[in-house]
């Protein structure tokens, strides 16, 4: 017996099949055997393989594809319910509620009216307005039962909602051209996106002008929704005075659209510099085209409340407000700042925003909204 230790297989040889270094054993050579040695075999009989059918691959066919079954949009009442249910449950719910308890017009009923009004931003001169008349009104004290109560309440926000209204119309002779101005964060952008969209869904010669020349954000937003749905966009570097884009867009080929959006920065109302700024590109636009901008449209984002109120007032006083487009009503229960905006100002909704889709942007139908507001699931 040897004393030399056998010597153990490396890590890697007994890995890959190497695991022993003993040398391979010699095989004797085989010895043939000569044609004497050989004995005669019988003959050997093979039997007959069956052979299977080698399958011939057959050709794959795809089937058709199927027309997409159109896609079932809820109607615009329905949608409209449902978007302004949180609105509903801070105002109209809660009203619905007190009526039901009291029974009658007193004057705890008309407090506690007031202050589920003001809390849904209706606002204290509004909700006054509304308080007074159920006051004030003989037929208010004579009707008996919740529901005629009700019905009273829903006319009186129905008479503040429904005067001057109008929807967003093209001039008879093209190009409408349309300034679009409000604070940061309103959804101004989008907005535009979304309405030329619609004109060019409506065969329309649509041109975006990107006049928010400080923030990069915009312009690459506004070029995006251009590219999207394939209309032109007039835009500069980033800095460039918004005014002389504006000049520029409407200097060249104005005439070959039927409706030019201009895009805006969004500016706090508080800054006077940025107020006279928006001054200068409403001065530059008439220098072009005396009669325009033939709509200049606030945007406002009803999630912001009384400041809505605010914003209104010191903008209208700048420029020449035509119109009032409300976004974001879906997100919040502060919708009541609507009826404060249609209270206070003669200046028509021309839109408003009650969702994210493209076609969540709808004509205002007064009816409709307080319709919506008051029924019952």
């Amino acid at each position: 017996m040897s004393d030399t230790p056998q010597k153990k297989a490396g890590f890697f040889k007994r890995l890959f099949g190497g695991g022993s270094e003993e040398q391979p054993t010699e095989t004797p050579a085989e010895t043939t055997p000569t044609p004497a040695e050989t004995e005669p075999s019988a003959p050997v009989e093979i039997a007959p393989v069956a052979v299977e059918p080698v399958p011939v691959p057959q050709p794959v066919v795809e089937p058709a594809p199927q027309p997409e079954e159109p896609e079932t949009k809820e109607g615009f009442f329905a949608r409209l319910k449902k978007q302004l249910s949180k609105t509903k449950t801070s105002l109209v719910e809660k009203v619905r509620n007190v009526i039901r308890l009291h029974g009658k017009v007193n004057e705890e009923l008309l407090e506690e009216i007031e202050m589920i009004l003001v809390q849904a931003d209706v606002g204290i001169e509004t909700t006054t307005k509304i308080i007074d008349e159920m006051r004030k009104n003989s037929e208010a004290r004579k009707v008996e039962g919740p529901d005629a109560l009700i019905a009273l309440f829903k006319e009186s926000l129905l008479n503040i909602v429904t005067h001057d209204e109008h929807v967003l119309k093209l001039q008879s002779t093209p190009p409408t051209i349309v300034l679009f101005v409000g604070v940061n964060g309103t959804g101004k952008t989008t907005t535009i996106g979304k309405l030329a969209k619609e004109f060019k869904e409506q065969g329309k010669r649509v041109l975006l002008v990107a006049a928010d020349t400080f923030r990069a954000a915009a312009v690459e937003q506004l070029t995006l929704w251009s590219e999207r749905i394939g209309v032109e966009i007039s835009k500069k570097e980033m800095g460039s005075d918004p005014a002389s884009v504006c000049f520029e867009a409407l200097s060249g080929h104005a005439s070959q659209y039927d409706v030019i959006l201009i895009d805006t920065a969004g500016r706090l109302h508080t800054r006077s510099n940025l107020m006279e700024e928006l001054k200068k590109i409403d001065r530059v636009i008439k220098k072009v085209l005396p009669e325009a901008p033939h709509e200049t449209i606030l945007v406002l984002d009803a999630t912001t409340g009384q400041n809505a109120l605010n914003q209104a007032k010191i903008f209208s006083e700048a420029v020449n407000v035509t119109g009032f487009i409300m976004t974001k009503l879906d997100g919040t229960a502060k919708g009541g700042v609507l009826i404060a905006l249609r209270n206070l100002f003669d200046i028509p909704i021309l839109k408003i925003g009650i969702g994210e889709s493209e076609h969540d942007l709808r004509d205002f139908d007064p009816t409709a909204f307080v319709d919506a507001l008051f029924e019952v699931e």
